[in-house]
């Protein structure tokens, strides 16, 4: 291909496409660029519509996966097949146990007196993210929030703490990226724990599927401050996008969507097709956060 036709499939790519990502800027093709045609141009389109390196490289692969599975190059047709993303078939030997495949309100609390408030509620899910370097109090934190949804039905997931997650009989934990090679994550699976990862775009959400969790958490979809990323926001296209990629049929993972969402917010991202919204400041911060869940519990319900 010439650099004049590489350029003008770019464009096409960027423009049917640019609902997923940033206002285009301006990038030059160089015709001596390493790679299949479609990998060259998928990577360049990705990095046009603002994706980090290592996520337009994971949906370039994708796109000459998808180019040689069906035979062409198709620039409206954004990869969604797990195949093309080399993930693995459902069921897997070592997966970690299933969880509900919408969790519903999923409230980011700080100690287990706001665990047992909300879980008390009636939110469905709810993880404890107890800041905390002192074991004993770490392990009596835990342990009061294992205490404090007895008999309410909520879930609930431990970030972090996974070793006082087990002790103490919780239902799941919820690691960050940087977290797996900490944690023992063959002890957790045998105690029949359920495993939350977070990933922030494709390379993340693609090594968390490795892990085979039993579900994962994307985002941040909108920005925030309570986290400093290391990727722009992903707005809800972008999740839409996620979405079909985790949803398929060979997959079907649990999905929650995190980061910046208000209740103006609520629909656009309910509209992606994850199952799930996580929420930390929208409660935490509100005067009466048991209406506020009350409210955003009816919302998700009538459209999951």
């Amino acid at each position: 291909m010439t650099k004049q036709s590489d350029e003008a499939a770019v464009n096409a790519l960027v423009n049917f496409h640019q609902a997923l990502g940033l206002p285009p800027a301006p990038l030059n093709i160089e015709p001596s660029s390493n790679g299949p045609t479609a990998y060259r141009i998928a990577k360049q389109a990705c990095l046009r519509l603002g994706f980090i390196d290592a996520d337009a490289q994971v949906v370039a692969q994708a796109w000459a996966r998808q180019t040689e599975r069906t035979g062409q190059f198709d620039s409206t047709a954004w990869p969604c097949h797990p195949a093309d993303f080399a993930m693995l078939p459902w069921p897997r030997p070592k997966a970690f146990a299933p969880c509900p495949a919408s969790l519903g309100l999923y409230a980011v609390l700080p100690d287990a007196d706001w665990v047992g408030r909300m879980a008390h509620a009636g939110v469905p899910t709810v993880q404890l993210r107890f800041k905390s370097d002192n074991a004993q109090a770490i392990k009596r934190e835990v342990s009061a929030a294992v205490q404090a949804v007895k008999g309410t039905g909520s879930l609930l997931f431990i970030n972090d703490h996974w070793q006082a997650a087990m002790d103490a009989g919780a239902y799941g934990v919820h690691l960050g990226q940087e977290d797996l090679a900490l944690a023992d994550l063959a002890d957790i699976r045998a105690a029949g724990l359920r495993l939350g990862l977070s990933s922030h775009g494709y390379a993340e959400m693609i090594r968390a599927d490795q892990f085979s969790p039993s579900y994962i958490a994307m985002g941040a979809v909108y920005a925030t401050t309570l986290k400093r990323m290391v990727t722009p926001p992903q707005g809800p296209a972008r999740l839409a996008a996620y979405a079909r990629l985790l949803n398929n049929a060979h997959l079907a993972y649990p999905l929650v969507a995190i980061g910046g969402v208000d209740e103006a917010r609520l629909d656009a991202v309910l509209a992606s097709g994850v199952g799930s919204v996580a929420v930390v400041r929208a409660l935490v911060a509100a005067n009466d956060p048991q209406g506020v869940a009350r409210r955003w519990m009816q919302k998700i319900n009538a459209i999951i």
